[in-house]
């Protein structure tokens, strides 16, 4: 077909040309870790568990308390924090909506009417000539970017991924979220029964002073003795008094934490968590651990995204063909605008070719180039900081541990003092006084215990928060 001998000599050369597009050997220089060439350490090693399975995404359900469960389900559907991520989700799928069109043809209607005076010595012919005219026109225009090297799909598989990254986002404020609830619940647990251990203690310490003074009345000890045991009393009131204040600071934090006033955390009751089994790590780890956090997912997805971006960078360097096409009816005058030798219609193949820009497009690609390695050299930092957490988190567990099994014993040996100078006060082989102190240094210990039970609550939630906190993402 002659007609086509010059479009198709045309698009010959271009390829041509464009086979000789001069890239400058820009190319990508970091290259993604894979977990599972990282060293575990032998902590990590120690503690896995084969059994052991990932977190479930109601995973502090494990506390067995239904107050801590309504706290959950309130922030998950209240927190301003987090309704702010799920907008941001949303803000990228309708990105990713607008880059689709990009891919698909596109289609315009016009439809218009001018009224036009033609001068008498103009180009226009009798009876057009000196006379006033309705030229009337209604066409539609399609137009289709036929892609040849796949930028369009790039740009389209970029703003998807850009998409899972706002996805993984979000799932990154829904996890900081609950071990935040989580924390602040054990905190409002620890501050309650020190509360009431420091109140224990303060009556104890006044009963002791009662005794003191007495005996300075019978001349058994002297003034300063009595003064050394008045100057603990403040102290002890003023600790009591931080300890309510930091309870209410607690409450006050939960109630914004699940989207509420502060009226709504002077409900919440005294907390009453019962942790049954600690967590465990999965054998899977470190391999599986980029589809289980989010703050790896979402890094991962960044690299995805980059990636394309490249791909997109390349495509622009060769030629492209875009085809308008348009149909319609044009006429003078209204009563022949619907007759058919008012039809028009027409087809344009364009072709562009970047033959010199200056050096703009090697800058985007070396610039998107440049994004690509950053993302993954990040990426390849979230990986390690990902695994450094999870160690972190099993040394805390397992020092706590220890420390509870030495709070333990020091707790029992303080209950066999206590019970010692109770049966010899009993004997009349001492004072009450004796007594007194075995049950303040009994107290000490049982507040040591419950500093290192809280400690392990919240390692819990912070082994979950480390493993993911129940997410799993597939990627391509």
């Amino acid at each position: 077909m002659p007609g086509l001998r010059l479009p198709l000599t045309v698009l010959a050369a271009a390829l041509a040309l464009a086979g000789c597009a001069d890239m400058g050997h820009i190319a990508p220089r970091s290259h993604p870790v894979p977990p599972s060439t990282l060293a575990a350490g032998k902590a990590v090693t120690a503690a896995v568990d084969p059994a052991a399975e990932w977190p479930r995404d109601t995973w502090w359900q494990a506390f067995g308390d239904p107050q801590l469960d309504r706290l959950m389900a309130a922030a998950l559907a209240d927190n301003p924090t987090l309704k702010v991520a799920q907008a941001r989700v949303r803000q990228a799928e309708a990105l990713a909506g607008v880059a689709r069109a990009g891919t698909l043809p596109q289609v315009n209607g016009t439809v218009s009417g001018t009224r036009e005076l033609f001068p008498t010595h103009g180009s226009a012919p009798a009876p057009l000539a000196g006379s006033w005219q309705w030229y009337n026109s209604a066409t539609m225009t399609g137009s289709y970017d036929l892609d040849l090297w796949g930028r369009q799909h790039d740009v389209l598989a970029a703003a998807i991924d850009e998409a899972h990254v706002a996805a993984a986002e979000a799932q990154m404020a829904r996890l900081a979220l609950q071990a935040a609830i989580v924390r602040n619940y054990v905190q409002l647990w620890y501050r309650h029964a020190l509360q009431d251990s420091v109140a224990e203690n303060l009556a104890r310490r006044q009963q002791i002073l009662a005794i003191a003074r007495k005996k300075r009345q019978a001349g058994l000890v002297n003034e300063i003795d009595v003064a050394a045991i008045e100057t603990t009393l403040p102290a002890g009131r003023r600790e009591h008094e931080q300890i309510g204040e930091s309870i209410a600071l607690l409450r006050n934090q939960l109630a914004a934490l699940i989207g509420k006033g502060p009226g709504d955390g002077d409900a919440i009751a005294r907390p009453a968590p019962a942790l049954r089994t600690m967590g465990a790590l999965p054998s899977a780890l470190p391999a599986e651990l980029v589809g289980r956090r989010p703050d790896i997912a979402a890094q991962r997805w960044r690299v995805e995204a980059a990636g394309k971006d490249i791909d997109a960078a390349h495509a622009a360097f060769y030629p492209n063909i875009n085809i308008v096409a348009f149909a319609g009816l044009q006429s003078f005058g209204f009563s022949r605008l619907l007759e058919g030798s008012a039809r028009t219609m027409g087809v344009t193949p364009a072709l562009s070719l970047p033959i010199f820009d200056g050096g703009r497009l090697r800058g985007q690609l070396g610039a998107r180039t440049a994004a690509y390695d950053a993302a993954v050299e990040q990426y390849n930092a979230t990986v390690v900081q990902a695994l450094a957490d999870v160690a972190n988190v099993v040394a805390k567990i397992q020092s706590a541990q220890q420390q509870q099994v030495l709070a333990e014993q020091a707790l029992a040996t303080a209950r066999r003092a206590e019970t010692l100078a109770d049966q010899a006060y009993k004997a009349g082989m001492t004072d009450y006084l004796g007594v007194l102190q075995a049950k303040l240094v009994l107290q000490n210990e049982q507040d040591q215990l419950l500093r290192v039970v809280s400690e392990r609550l919240e390692n819990h939630a912070s082994l979950m928060t480390a493993l993911g906190g129940g997410m799993e993402i597939h990627f391509p």
